[in-house]
């Protein structure tokens, strides 16, 4: 009887897990690589989604309303 309890909370687990992992490798606000890359959140063009969900937001008719620096 305590099988899909382990189930349930062992599916949440690796849920979790994902998402963490998924926070640490694509976000740009997280820099692994300081000598190459030192501000990733610079190099974002305005279209990139980086976002895991996003309601009535279409990405791709942003356009650019920062200098470069």
């Amino acid at each position: 009887q305590l099988i899909p309890l382990f189930v349930i909370i062992g599916s949440g687990g690796v849920g979790a897990g994902l998402y963490l992992m998924r926070l640490a490798m694509f976000n740009p606000d997280v820099s692994w690589d300081k000598k190459n890359n030192p501000e990733p959140w610079n190099k974002m063009s305005p279209s990139d989604q980086y976002k895991l969900y996003s309601v009535n937001m279409d990405y791709s008719r942003l356009k650019k309303d920062r200098p470069d620096f």
